[in-house]
């Protein structure tokens, strides 16, 4: 089992303190910048020491702090991808691979760093230096790979998941690479742990408005329950400016305050000159950022919508809007 429970104060406002588990395949470590990620690697590595906590990696400890076990970075089989490009300048790419298969004898070693760099498609002085230090980290023969926020894209990240068999903890901010290869999730902010599970169950049910945020919920709005229908199974929700038909919310009372959350995407935009229909609210636009498959539609009181090209360039010209929010779309916290 490879596990971590650490807790690390940095200053007097922050304070890490996370605990989550690693198993074989990719667990993505995700949240905002400053909540934490690439401190909790680093600690996992050795390269800071927690304050308190425990780090097991192939069921071998390696840090505790009752019993004071803290074995330097070379001995906890962790490899470190940073985020800076940390290759040996002065060295081609194939030097720095031999350098890390070193422990190998010498026709094992050509053998091994050759097939690799087959593997990740490098050259001898060029390709991806991403790909080039990932290479690297797996020749040294790790237990678990840690990397962090550095520009892994999705058929990387699928070539070293082929390499490496054991756990890689990935430190990204990229949803749509979690959906593609992660098999977990740990949603990390102001140093603590918001949700963590499986990825998919994690994109698409937050168990807060904390997670929603950090799940792309561009909008989050705080209502009131007005009514429950368990006949029905409805709800109905009264936000500030406007009120909407929700899901049945089991174990909540008439008058309970809960918080809204939608992603921009699935928000739906009508004419205003439309019959409204369920959801429908009447909004004045206030700015369009145009995209590159779409456009970013910002209405009053805070509400986003993001909308395909061919839907913007359809209605662009509306002289009044009316933003439809599906029901079915709505998390309630």
């Amino acid at each position: 089992m490879t596990h971590a429970r650490l807790t690390r104060r940095v200053s007097a406002g922050f304070t890490l303190q996370a605990e989550f588990a690693m198993p074989a395949g990719v667990t993505a470590l995700v949240g905002p910048a400053g909540a934490g990620k690439s401190l909790a690697l680093e600690l996992i590595a050795g390269f800071a020491r927690p304050d308190a906590g425990r780090v097991m990696i192939d069921d071998a400890i390696v840090f505790d702090g009752e019993t004071r076990v803290n074995l330097p970075p070379r001995r906890r089989r962790a490899a470190h991808v940073a985020s800076r490009d940390t290759l040996f300048p002065h060295m081609t790419v194939r030097e720095n691979l031999m350098f890390a298969a070193s422990r190998r004898a010498r026709l094992e070693r050509h053998k091994r760093v050759a097939g690799i760099m087959e593997q990740f498609a490098l050259e001898e002085t060029a390709g991806s230096r991403t790909a080039a230090r990932i290479a690297r980290a797996i020749l040294s023969e790790p237990r678990l790979l840690l990397i962090d926020e550095c520009g892994v894209d999705e058929p990387l990240l699928r070539r070293t998941m082929s390499a490496f068999p054991g756990p890689v903890l990935l430190v990204t901010r990229d949803l749509d690479l979690c959906h593609a290869c992660a098999d977990e999730m740990v949603l990390l902010e102001a140093g603590r742990v918001v949700q963590r599970g499986a990825t998919r169950e994690v994109l698409d049910a937050p168990e807060s408005a904390a997670a929603a945020g950090l799940l792309g919920f561009d909008n989050v709005f705080a209502a009131t329950i007005a009514a429950l229908d368990p006949g029905r199974d409805t709800s109905r929700l009264e936000c500030e400016h406007f009120a909407f038909t929700g899901p049945y919310l089991p174990g909540h009372f008439n008058g309970d305050r809960v918080q809204v959350a939608v992603r921009s995407g699935v928000l739906r935009v009508h004419s205003g000159e439309i019959a409204a229909g369920v959801n429908f609210v009447a909004l004045p636009l206030a700015a369009v950022s145009e995209r590159l498959r779409g456009a970013r539609l910002s209405f009053a009181h805070g509400v986003v919508a993001e909308v395909p090209r061919g839907e913007w360039e359809r209605q662009r010209d509306n002289k009044s809007w009316q933003v439809e929010f599906p029901p079915a779309a709505l998390r309630v916290f």
